[in-house]
């Protein structure tokens, strides 16, 4: 089995061998920041197993004096794998993944430092595919519980 993965622009791509571990998403302040939603999912795989297609040439990387460090693509911004510090693990984002994976969400971390409108109104919509119209978004946003 080979998984393939690419950014929102495709410029960068890379493939996995094999089936992929679970996911875990990281809810600490660095991830949300990165990505800019509640949290960040991924997964790691060995680098024996990772293969770059196309695009290296177009990562940009940002590294904090900590260590952290998010790897993106210049282009389009979307967060691309990259080495864990000099080991043989890739990190790898799952929403770059292609397919119908049979990964689940396995562990969640850093859940004390949670953003605060991490949770679902009292009336949160859940819709299959998006609203007709901008329109309709707005107005299901403005939505309040009486």
């Amino acid at each position: 089995m080979v998984v393939k993965g690419e950014c929102l622009c495709a410029e960068v791509k890379f493939e996995v061998d094999g089936e992929l571990p679970d996911l875990y998403q990281c809810h600490c302040s660095l991830c949300r920041k990165a990505t800019g939603s509640t949290a960040n999912a991924a997964t790691f795989v060995n680098s024996a197993e990772f293969r770059w297609i196309s695009g290296q040439s177009a990562i940009r990387s940002f590294q904090k004096p900590t260590g952290y460090r998010s790897d993106f693509c210049g282009t389009c911004g979307s967060p691309v794998p990259n080495q864990l510090r000099g080991s043989a693990i890739m990190w790898v984002p799952a929403g770059l993944l292609h397919g119908a994976l049979t990964s689940k969400v396995a562990v969640h971390l850093h859940l004390g430092s949670s953003a605060s409108w991490e949770v679902e109104s009292d009336n949160c919509l859940r819709l299959q595919a998006g609203p007709d119209s901008l329109e309709a978004l707005n107005q299901a946003l403005q939505r309040r519980v009486s």
